[in-house]
């Protein structure tokens, strides 16, 4: 038996040793995400190359930020990346759902109905959204306020996309086709690039003027291609996520075909304007370096999930993904089935933080949710969920979300911790 190294961090002999075993039945797994790793980290080198950096490029924009070199050779980058024609890629963005947003007030206009493919959205885009039907009782600053309708597709009971139901709810007014990839606050699972593909071929064979968005928060870089490349026309996400890395302080991406990522832009700034402007204030570097490092951070923070899914089935809790499961994004599902469970884990991860490990976290109110939100997030960027955080909301059945690890060697401390806590507990 190897030294628990851990010892002095809490966690008991038992639990080092099921923490090995796991280990060692998840050693083929661990290898496959490392090859997977060399794959888009490759991908990344030859997407920087092909935009052509240089060392004066990072320096950044200030002001309007016109002709910013290398803000122009980061989209470009992405665009690369991203099989894709186009990228938007700015600080001007500071969370997935504030671009998200952005992207759904771009593509769409009054009349317009929006066709939710993969069942509800998370909490907070609720709001832009508004009711289904039409304005009533929705915020003036809802689509639904401008006349702009939506309607939702469950998925399957398997969870997956219900493509003979989503062809049935296009409407002749349908003009856009949405997509959440990641499970969100919910008991689905995350849908992989492939069948979000098989779909979009379908879709575009008997309606091919739609357009398909795919909301990406959470799955870039887990799988080794990303929706636009097998026919999304345009996706997006936070850089306080994946492509981050943990370096990037703020920021969002958009990546798709031109004319709407313009489209997207002219939200962003102002018709007439749009990427022309928006300064990167000195943040080039770590938003090219978080790129850079995004693909070895991606594996840490998957092979911290799998470890985390076969310790907590090991000791009697349902997980999702099980353990033996092909990732299609970085979040880990614990159902923890009471309230003192859930924040028992929570307090667990937020201890074995490098930042704020003195606090415990609180389940408080948060705007966009209609219950108390847990979350534990001892992060060097405020909110970063590529770094090891956990939340979750207090209803049944009480999940947590477990998502990111810069580093392995923390996750893997914050799961045995939280293993530990509720062992003793039950």
């Amino acid at each position: 038996m190897r030294e628990n190294i851990y010892a002095a961090y809490g966690v008991s002999g038992a639990v080092f040793e099921q923490s090995e075993q796991v280990l060692e039945r998840l050693a083929s797994a661990f290898q496959y995400i490392e090859e997977q790793a060399a794959i888009k980290q490759l991908r990344v080198i030859r997407a920087l190359q092909k935009a052509g950096f240089d060392e004066s490029a990072l320096s950044g924009s200030t002001g309007y930020g016109m002709d910013d070199r290398g803000r122009t050779a980061l989209e470009i980058a992405f665009a690369e990346y991203f099989r894709s024609e186009a990228a938007l890629v700015r600080m001007q963005f500071s969370s997935g759902t504030q671009v998200l947003a952005c992207c759904l007030r771009g593509l769409l206009r009054p009349g317009d109905h929006l066709l939710i493919a993969s069942g509800l959205v998370y909490d907070t885009l609720k709001p832009t959204l508004g009711p289904p039907s039409g304005p009533e009782e929705s915020s003036e600053d809802s689509l639904a306020a401008f006349g702009i309708k939506h309607s939702v597709v469950e998925l399957t009971s398997e969870s997956k996309l219900d493509t003979p139901a989503i062809l049935a709810a296009v409407r002749p007014d349908t003009k856009v086709v949405y997509v959440q990839k990641s499970m969100g606050y919910s008991n689905r699972k995350t849908l992989y690039n492939q069948e979000i593909g098989d779909m979009i071929c379908e879709l575009k064979a008997k309606y091919p003027k739609l357009i398909v968005m795919v909301d990406n928060c959470y799955g870039e870089m887990a799988e080794v291609d990303e929706p636009t490349a097998y026919g999304a026309d345009i996706c997006a996400g936070s850089l306080i996520k994946n492509l981050g890395a943990g370096i990037a302080d703020s920021g969002a991406y958009v990546c798709g075909k031109s004319y709407l990522v313009e489209r997207v832009a002219a939200q962003m700034t102002a018709a007439g304007v749009g990427g022309e402007i928006g300064p990167s204030l000195g943040q080039t570097r770590n938003l090219v370096r978080g790129f850079y490092f995004a693909p070895r951070v991606v594996a840490e923070a998957i092979k911290g999930a799998l470890h985390a899914a076969a310790l907590m089935e090991h000791y009697g809790f349902v997980v999702s993904p099980g353990p033996e499961e092909v990732r299609a994004d970085i979040v880990q599902r614990i159902e923890l089935d009471a309230p003192e469970k859930l924040i028992a884990f929570c307090e667990e991860i937020q201890f074995a933080s490098p930042i704020d490990s003195r606090f415990a976290p609180v389940p408080a109110p948060m705007p966009g949710y209609d219950c108390d939100i847990i979350m534990a997030s001892g992060s060097f960027v405020q909110g970063s969920s590529i770094e090891l955080s956990c939340d979750g909301p207090l209803r049944p059945p009480y999940n947590a979300f477990l998502q990111g690890g810069l580093s392995f060697v923390n996750s893997r401390l914050g799961v045995m911790r939280a293993a530990e806590r509720l062992l003793s507990e039950v």
